[in-house]
């Protein structure tokens, strides 16, 4: 699980280690509900346990890592429930931000959502997916941005951070990553054109899909189990 060593620079030390974290949390180099454990992780990390036990904390305000008395952190790991219901709401959110993004963006914000995009249509053809989610996950926080609403961007965060890991893994379904990446050209096509209603609509759909791209893996679970049983 954590096979190679890292090397994080002396500044912002707490910082640099929860980037790392965050990293291996959503990518699945450490699994959700697993517990982390702060010796190994301080040697994979070449850091002590100050600063890590920092990054955890501060992960676990984001809503990545839950946070036991006397047990320590694990990973977090969403029920089928709890991603429905997650996966409804933040389909709202994206929805709003978008609708009110395609309305109140500047021509530059545009030019820089335009630039990840082509970076990212770059990471899809080469199938880097740890690069093109990184890449993803920027141009829907510059599109939360660009609706210059303060409380739906802190809204945005805290909700987004428990499905990051989520829609990270949606894009393993070859299908289903293509879809996602043709809707996000129809949405710099939608916000060039401002058109509000229409960057709603693909935004709604953009969530929907991931949910159920989730969702159909929870059922695949549970059919094994059954199976199993």
């Amino acid at each position: 699980m954590l096979a190679h060593e890292l090397s994080i620079p002396r500044s912002a030390l707490h910082e640099q280690v929860a980037d790392r974290l965050r990293v291996m949390l959503v990518e699945g180099g450490i699994p959700p509900g697993a517990k982390l454990n702060e010796r190994e992780l301080a040697g994979v990390l070449r850091v002590s346990r100050t600063p890590l036990r920092e990054a955890i904390k501060l992960l676990g305000a984001e809503g990545l890592v839950e946070l036991v008395p006397n047990r320590g952190a694990t990973a977090v790991r969403l029920g089928e429930a709890d991603v429905r219901h997650t996966f409804e709401a933040m389909a709202g959110l994206e929805a709003l931000s978008g609708e009110l993004a395609a309305q109140r963006i500047t021509d530059a914000e545009l030019a820089a959502i335009e630039a990840l995009q082509a970076q990212m249509r770059v990471a899809f053809g080469q199938r880097d997916l740890s690069a093109y989610y990184r890449l993803n996950a920027q141009i829907h926080q510059a599109i939360n941005a660009a609706a210059k609403n303060p409380v739906l961007g802190t809204l945005y965060g805290q909700l987004n951070a428990r499905l990051q890991a989520l829609r990270y893994r949606s894009n393993l379904d070859e299908a289903k990553w293509s879809r996602a990446a043709q809707e996000h050209e129809q949405m710099i096509e939608a916000l060039r054109a401002r058109d509000g209603p229409r960057m709603r609509d693909l935004l709604t759909s953009h969530l929907n899909l991931k949910r159920d791209v989730v969702l159909a893996k929870f059922a695949q679970q549970g059919d094994a189990a059954a199976r199993q049983a």
